[in-house]
């Protein structure tokens, strides 16, 4: 079937800010989709309210609006643009639900908008927990048995029939929202609560549990002539009970048999075809009872989902750009497989190798919340790796994390998850794994090589023996090496050659190799002898293996068929052996020399969607120890660029970002551009983004590796954050030329003690601060500093560890957090600024110029991470003459530093003082804002610079101007972290960002607010408690919202306050002074506003309640008063309703940007 014709512009709605169950996946897919039906001739009108992603760069769509994703936002920009089509499928549940809302408004009907890719019956039938039922059962399709619920009454008489435990889910959410388990009726008020709350449709959904069973996923894709292929199986290693994105998963499936397989393949084009997917891709979820064999249906998703992003990463098969196109008329058979360049995508993807996905927590961010998971997701980030077995992809992905660890062993180089406390084998332990938590993996890991029995594990854990089972063999491989000693390996080199190339083939580290060879040991622990295993049996004392490979021993000689050249290298009495500690350049520097002496090097396999039936075209890579190698390198100029890893709170999608720009502007040089990652939500690891994409681990071993096959002329460490710098040294000790600014300019910005020298060097005002390494020295320094001290370890992101210390009896818990965030790194302590103003400056220096890019000012107050605080450009409080100061300063600093390419500056203004905080030399979490701000494409900029051109060659001389004010606010996921207190400091913990635009500040700041989910209230009740520091400043904010018709509630010494300036207040008891108090009324729904700011532990504390009581509730809530000012002038702006929406494009226009 040709592409349609009677359609000419599409209208595609993204997924909004990067959410816990929502992130960096959507942008990936949008991405997709607006290249792939702009490719077509379609004019595409894009509308995503996220500064920090690809599809909002201006260049990508023909018209591009960042705006709130609202029903009547997405009205307006329709009456403006009159697109012919809506696609809601690349946008997640956002697109999904706007679609509907606009579909039962009649926008589209009053605008003649054609739905594309998904019908409204779809949809319902999908997300609406009844229409998918009675649908799944009309087409005889099992599914838990299971009702919808609209209050606690209908719960109850449902719970009774259905009997616990019951798993309580929100209809038309995502990620999980406001699911819960319910083992006995105690629980189930407050899990309907929240169900409802969190559904937008006030719908709950209860059903059996099925908690246990194995859980399978198949992603799935059809065409509007009925074509049906499954792109991937993806089998959960949790069982059932575990949110799937919580969970670790296997692509392809590992334990289904075919005849299993095919049952799935069989519903899920039942499931399809009941729904009414006619084009585009789904993902259907399945459980199944691992003792009768019995199959349901958990849910579907007619749309490209988090699960979606990872298939088309694990098969090469690009589901979002597939669904694009048959949504705009295409056939499967009619679209090229742009992998293999012959055939067509509607032979199913084979995959001759596997991948794992592992996701990445961030609880470390959140003291005192549940990390307990659940049914409710909680992650983060993920990271994939491929490996030709299970093992070496386990490995590999362990080691992709970037949590100090790097073996299941639980250790590496960082703080990691030792916790080897000697009772593993113990019943209390093995019982605790029945308790899913972040850490299970490396628990079950130690319980394996304590000894406990594969079938008891298996048992408590739900986790099927056959991956347990590959877990033993792991163990196994490491107590065989642990048994060589120096003596022996000089001895029997060739097969410890031997061995060591089994190692490398299941996945081991080098640092992990060094550090089993420096615990050598006559006589290991005992391995469970593997039950339900299957692969016959393990290793004996003296290292005989009986399965089908056979490892060396000592003394032995190699009986396996993977036959090396004996190596001519001589062992040199173990010289070469790790220091004890196994690191850095020490362990594991030795053994990779030690395994280029013995020819054990990596080989690079494409990922070519066919088990290489067909031969890949696209070089799309990762490492395996093969004999073949696929990489074939040109011999063109290139630059290998490091990403930046797995998705983080304080290292999000905004790096990603950065790494795209730069390999379009350098491919646009005419280099050759190698990508490095391994996320898989990324528009970095999609593989035409890049010239080459290798998908490995982020460290040191793998850079090199593919440093060496590939010989780039550099590469670039300065857009990916932390992590590519954390790698700079390294790589610069191994002779690695690193592009942009010199690793040693890198370090002097980031050791504390050698920036401060330096800002004194060139007269730049600075907080008073001193540099101490141990809780002694930082007691001398804050008495002479004098508190509130600000304490901060060194080489940390997102503000890990840093705190704000008030008082001396909380100084030693501080300390001691900041030294385990940094390990061996020195402590700044720096005096608090308190009431000043913060200053981000993201620029541009070429090493002889520097160019302002962007000058922000923070919403809220100094003490609240720059990633938390809402931001505005221009800066609305800051008076010429110190904005000059913050010119002079940034230009200096990198005149000094001699950066080429980015550097991001952070100063606080304070009694007429512009103070120096910090300064990075790199790509800064603000420049995808600033960028869509400016319409200064600072990252491509940047690596133009990178590459040799100068600011005067590229054009860019001043400053640029913007038109009106752009408010970038943070998204914070409180409400994902039941119990967290929804506090801002100094530590980041926002997930996402959103962006408001408008010719006046209340309008963009009313806007991110909006865009960010928080709905402010136009009238009402506000609830204001503050501490006696701010009751002065909050009695303006208090008689704003009285003048715009606010009732006013106050806690005890607030309310007095007030009072006695003839404000009409209402006091209202705290907590300790009984019902009813201040958490009741906000439950009541007696409030729709919040300002809560607490000074000092105990009123931290105090507070707390109320904080947490309002993330609840969905209740706005603000603890700045800089942000409640802010949020009374967009009160102000929402009342007068005189918003205007603009494209990027426009603003462009009208500022002479572009």
């Amino acid at each position: 079937m040709p592409k349609r014709d009677d359609i000419s512009s599409i209208l595609i709605p993204g997924s909004g800010p990067i959410v816990i169950g929502q992130a960096a996946e959507f942008d990936y897919s949008g991405t997709q989709a607006v290249k792939a039906l702009r490719r077509e001739g379609y004019r595409v009108i894009l509308v995503n309210s996220n500064p920090a992603t690809i599809m909002t760069d201006p260049d990508l769509a023909d018209v591009t609006y960042i705006e709130p994703l609202t029903p009547e936002v997405l009205e307006a920009i329709i009456a403006q643009e009159r697109p012919d089509a809506l696609l809601p499928t690349v946008g997640g549940q956002t697109a999904l639900n706007l679609a509907l809302a606009l579909s039962e408004n009649g926008a589209l009907e009053r605008h003649g908008v054609t739905l594309i890719g998904a019908s409204i019956r779809s949809i319902r039938a999908a997300e609406d927990r009844r229409d998918f039922r009675d649908t799944m059962l009309a087409a005889g399709i099992p599914i838990p048995a299971g009702g919808p619920v609209h209050s606690l009454a209908e719960a109850e008489a449902l719970a009774e029939m259905a009997g616990y435990p019951l798993l309580v889910r929100a209809s038309f959410a995502l990620g999980g929202s406001g699911a819960s388990w319910v083992q006995d009726p105690a629980g189930l008020p407050e899990a309907v609560r929240a169900a409802i709350a969190e559904s937008p449709i006030r719908q709950a959904w209860i059903e059996q549990s099925v908690a246990g069973w194995k859980e399978y996923e198949l992603e799935v894709m059809r065409d509007g002539a009925g074509n049906f292929v499954v792109v991937c199986s993806i089998e959960n290693l949790d069982p059932m009970g575990v949110h799937t994105g919580d969970s670790i998963t296997i692509a392809p499936a590992q334990t289904l048999t075919d005849r299993e397989y095919q049952v799935l393949r069989d519903l899920a084009r039942q499931v399809m075809e009941a729904v009414g997917v006619a084009t585009g891709g789904a993902n259907v979820q399945f459980a199944v009872d691992p003792r009768s064999g019995q199959v349901v249906v958990i849910e579907m998703n007619p749309r490209v989902s988090r699960s979606s992003a990872l298939a088309s990463k694990a098969t090469g098969f690009p589901i979002a750009k597939i669904a694009a196109l048959v949504a705009a008329g295409y056939t499967l058979d009619e679209i090229t497989n742009d992998i293999t360049g012959v055939t067509r995508v509607a032979f199913e993807p084979s995959l001759d190798y596997v991948v794992v996905k592992i996701p990445r927590w961030a609880f470390e961010k959140f003291p005192g919340v549940d990390v307990e998971l659940g049914p409710q997701m909680k992650s983060v980030g993920e990271v994939m790796a491929l490996g030709r077995t299970f093992p070496e992809a386990l490995n590999k992905a362990v080691q992709s994390l970037e949590i100090g660890v790097d073996a299941l062993d639980g250790t590496g180089s960082g703080e990691g998850r030792k916790g080897k406390d000697g009772n593993e084998g113990n019943p209390e332990f093995v019982e605790g794994l029945r308790r899913p938590a972040a850490g299970r993996l490396f628990a079950l890991y130690r319980a394996i090589r304590a000894g406990v029995a594969v079938d008891e594990l298996a048992s408590v854990t739900g986790v099927d023996p056959w991956f347990l089972g590959q877990l033993v063999e792991i163990a196994a491989l490491e107590q065989e090496l642990m048994r060589w000693s120096p003596e022996l390996i000089a001895e029997a080199t060739p097969d410890f050659a031997r061995l060591l190339r089994a190692a490398k083939q299941m996945g081991f580290a080098d640092a992990h190799v060094a550090r089993l060879l420096v615990k050598t040991h006559p006589h290991p622990s005992p391995l469970p002898q593997g039950e339900g295993v299957g692969f016959g049996e393990l290793p004996s004392a003296t290292g005989g293996w009986a399965g089908s490979q056979t490892l060396p021993s000592p003394t032995g000689e190699w009986a396996g068929s993977q036959m090396l050249p004996s190596p001519t290298v001589e062992w040199a009495g173990g010289q070469m052996l790790p220091s004890p500690s196994g690191r850095g350049a020490g362990g594991e520097g030795e053994i990779r020399a030690l395994r280029h002496q013995l020819a054990i090097l990596p080989t690079f396999q494409r990922v070519d969607t066919c088990a290489a039936e067909f031969e890949a075209q696209t070089p799309y890579l990762y490492s395996a120890y093969e004999h073949a190698d696929e990489a074939r390198p040109t011999d063109r100029r290139k630059i290998l660029i490091l990403g930046s890893g797995p998705n983080r709170i304080g290292q999000g999608v905004e790096f990603d970002y950065c790494c795209c720009q730069a390999a379009f502007a350098l491919s646009a040089m005419d280099f050759e551009t190698i990508m490095l990652n391994c996320n898989p939500e990324t528009v970095s690891t999609d593989y035409d983004t890049a010239d080459r994409l290798y998908f490995e681990p982020l460290t040191l071993e793998h850079v090199l590796n593919v440093v060496e096959r590939e010989r780039p002329e550099g590469v670039i460490v300065q857009f990916g954050g932390q992590t590519p710098l954390n790698l700079a040294e390294g790589l610069a000790a191994a002779g690695v030329p690193i592009l942009g600014t010199a690793p040693q300019s890198i370090w002097l910005a980031e050791d504390r003690e050698r920036f401060a020298a330096l800002l004194d060097k060139l007269d730049i005002p600075q907080p008073e601060n001193a540099i101490v390494r141990s809780l002694d020295e930082a007691r001398i320094a804050a008495e002479r500093i004098g508190y509130p001290v600000l304490v901060r370890p060194s080489f940390v992101l997102g503000g890990r560890a840093m705190a704000i210390v008030g008082h001396e009896s909380q100084l030693a818990g501080f300390v001691e957090q900041a030294l385990l965030a940094a390990p061996g790194q020195p402590l700044l302590v720096d005096q608090f600024m308190e009431d000043a103003y913060e200053i981000d400056v993201d620029a541009l220096c070429d090493g002889e110029r520097v160019v302002i890019g962007a000058i922000m000012q923070h919403i809220e107050e100094a003490g609240v991470h720059s990633g938390d605080s809402a931001c505005v450009l221009p800066p609305y409080k800051v008076s010429a003459y110190h904005l000059d100061f913050v010119r002079d300063y940034t230009r200096r600093l990198g005149l000094a530093l001699e950066v080429r390419g980015l550097m991001n500056v952070q100063f606080a203004i304070k009694d007429d003082i512009v103070y120096v905080l910090e300064v990075n030399p790199r790509a800064s979490r603000t420049v995808p804002f600033a960028s869509k701000a400016t319409g200064l494409p600072l990252a491509r900029l940047a690596a133009q610079i990178m590459a040799g051109k100068t600011l005067a060659e590229l054009g860019v001389l001043e400053e640029p101007a913007v038109d009106g004010f752009f408010v970038k606010e943070a998204v914070l996921p409180f409400k994902k972290m039941p119990g967290a207190d929804a506090i801002l400091g100094p530590e980041m913990r926002s997930t996402g960002e959103v962006m408001g635009h408008a010719a006046r500040f209340g309008h963009a700041f009313a806007k991110a607010q909006l865009a960010a989910g928080m709905g402010l209230p136009l009238g009402g009740a506000a609830l204001i408690s503050v501490n006696d520091y701010d009751k002065g400043a909050a009695l303006k904010i208090a008689r704003d919202l009285y003048r715009m018709g606010f009732s006013l509630y106050a806690t005890d010494g607030t309310a007095a306050y007030l009072a006695r300036t003839g404000l009409p207040v209402e006091p209202v008891n705290k907590v300790k002074q009984g019902s009813p108090h201040v958490v009741d009324l906000i439950r009541d729904g007696r409030v729709g506003l919040v300002v809560n700011t607490p000074l000092g532990q105990q009123a931290r504390e105090e507070g707390s309640t109320i904080r947490i009581a309002a993330t609840q509730m969905d209740v706005p809530l603000l603890t700045t008063l800089s942000a409640a000012a802010a949020a009374v002038a967009a009160i102000r702006a929402l009342r007068a309703k005189d918003f205007k929406y603009r494209s990027l494009q426009d603003h462009y226009r009208t500022a002479g940007q572009r």
